[in-house]
């Protein structure tokens, strides 16, 4: 983006982005999917990112920001941002038509296990030199990061902390909770980020490095205390037509990973599979952060978080009320400009030790539909060795050979590269095609266990929905009007019936 380290706009864009995930949760477990899920700013729109700013403009190394004024600085990013701006919000209206239409309905029948798992896995793998670009400013700080989270998260998830603890039953009396599982992230931060401070004021760092915590000292320093971010800050979006369908790889892969998000958040909330209805509501509420995303400028769309789902499963606590209160707590975050200024000020290599060890994550949760399928079988294995060759083999020989795609009109040209040229469409769109075209049993392609399939096959009136998925009003009138069962995302789209 062409910012410096020291610039108060990057907590500007930190406090933006936690202000709209904190509105967008609330929409999604009120209004949408009404599982407690989580939303915030997503990985799936970061290599589309990196390619719309590459190829649009001049590299941020042949500018000498030295030379330029306040205002020219602040140009230089905000172009940037604008562009990045008008293609997530054209590209996440077609979420939310997706969503709305039912389109996504019929999506489903044909999101397989094998369609899954090169979409999520080469979005890990395809982000892997963002991670390095960032821990390689300073290797030894980046290095500890990781052995840390890695020995935090793993090593030490079951070891019981004691803590005190009050109740009237019991009074004040010590209580034990695995810490390390619940805060592995933000206690490793904290720690790493410590020590380069240590480093930094025993001037044990060179000061020229980016691991120093006052190179980000006027950033704290220059940044409001309050501030309350809205639409256009950054100015009007721009749009291209290359930009957009880049945006609509990231918003594919981004439906693909939540659909398999929803099933995921309903198990562990002991909850029945999330209805057609219910996913195309929630598809249609991502798709609408994703719009005020583009309008407040986070330079990212939303989608839901596994993570949290994961500490759903640890805490037993799957309330919606807690996600509510957790969306209210991010949009006052988000109000707060010096404390976004804290996270924006966090020294290179700790995040990019934290990018190491995400990224990581993301491509083994995309690896665990494997479970599902046979992986004895020829026919899987060549879907699953393909998809995941062809998404990192066509984005790296467009990336060498630019201007490859050429069909005589400029903008299909620049469309058709800039989808090219994002591995996670490139693996699962190629996984969906042979996974669904190839001939293969139920049972050997991982369906058997596969709920949104199985659930497509059934008659819609001999499986009573959960009412979990209603809405929180007007479900009298809904139920009573003949017209709604053929309104996509409304509880008796379908003919469902409802079951306590």
């Amino acid at each position: 983006m062409c910012m410096e380290p020291n610039d108060p706009y990057r907590g500007d864009i930190v406090s933006t982005i936690i202000f709209v995930s904190g509105i967008i949760t609330i929409l999604q477990v009120t209004f949408g999917i009404r599982l407690p899920i989580i939303q915030g700013a997503n990985f799936a729109y970061v290599a589309p990112a990196i390619t719309i700013i590459t190829y649009s403009f001049p590299a941020c190394d042949s500018l000498d920001l030295s030379t330029m004024t306040a205002d020219e600085k602040r140009e230089q990013w905000q172009i940037r941002m604008r562009e990045l701006q008008g293609a997530i919000v054209v590209s996440s209206v077609f979420q939310v038509l997706l969503g709305l239409s039912g389109a996504v309905g019929v999506l489903m029948r044909f999101v397989t296990p094998l369609t899954v798992v090169p979409t999520v896995t080469t979005l890990g793998l395809s982000l892997f030199s963002v991670a390095t670009a960032q821990a390689s400013s300073h290797w030894g700080i980046s290095g500890l990061t990781v052995v840390l989270l890695v020995f935090i998260s793993q090593y030490l998830k079951n070891v019981q902390v004691p803590y005190p603890f009050y109740s009237r039953g019991r009074g004040f009396h010590v209580n034990r909770a695995p810490i390390f599982t619940y805060f592995p992230l933000l206690l490793v931060i904290c720690i790493t980020w410590g020590v380069c401070g240590i480093l930094t004021k025993l001037n044990l760092l060179p000061e020229e490095s980016k691991a120093r915590t006052d190179v980000t000292s006027d950033l704290l320093r220059d940044s409001s205390w309050f501030r309350i971010p809205y639409p256009g800050q950054w100015g009007v979006p721009s749009l291209s037509v290359g930009g957009v369908m880049g945006m609509t790889a990231a918003v594919f892969a981004s439906v693909v990973e939540s659909i398999g998000d929803y099933q995921a958040c309903a198990r562990v909330s002991e909850r029945l599979t999330p209805p057609a209805h219910a996913v195309n509501r929630a598809v249609a509420c991502e798709g609408l952060g994703c719009v005020l995303a583009g309008l407040y400028g986070t330079a990212s769309g939303t989608a839901s978080y596994t993570g949290n789902i994961i500490l759903i499963g640890i805490t037993r606590v799957p309330s919606r009320r807690v996600i509510q209160v957790s969306g209210l707590v991010m949009l006052l975050t988000g109000m707060c400009g010096k404390l976004c200024a804290v996270f924006a000020s966090i020294p290179l290599p700790v995040l990019g030790g934290c990018l190491m060890f995400m990224f990581s994550l993301v491509t083994g949760i995309g690896l665990a539909p494997l479970q599902l399928i046979c992986l004895r079988s020829p026919r899987n294995l060549f879907v699953l060795g393909f998809s995941l060759f062809i998404a990192l083999a066509v984005p790296d020989w467009l990336e060498k050979n630019p201007g490859a795609v050429q069909t005589g009109y400029q903008m299909i040209d620049q469309g058709l590269t800039s989808l090219l040229q994002t591995s996670l469409f490139v693996g699962g769109l190629s996984g969906m095609i042979l996974d669904n075209t190839i001939p293969g049993t139920i049972e050997e392609r991982g369906l058997t266990n596969w709920q949104y399939f199985q659930q497509s096959r059934k008659s819609s009136t001999s499986e009573p929905a959960d009412i979990c998925y209603d809405l929180p009003f007007g479900m009298t009138h809904i139920e009573r009007w003949n017209w709604t069962k053929y309104v996509p995302f409304l509880p008796t789209f379908g003919g469902f019936r409802r079951k306590e």
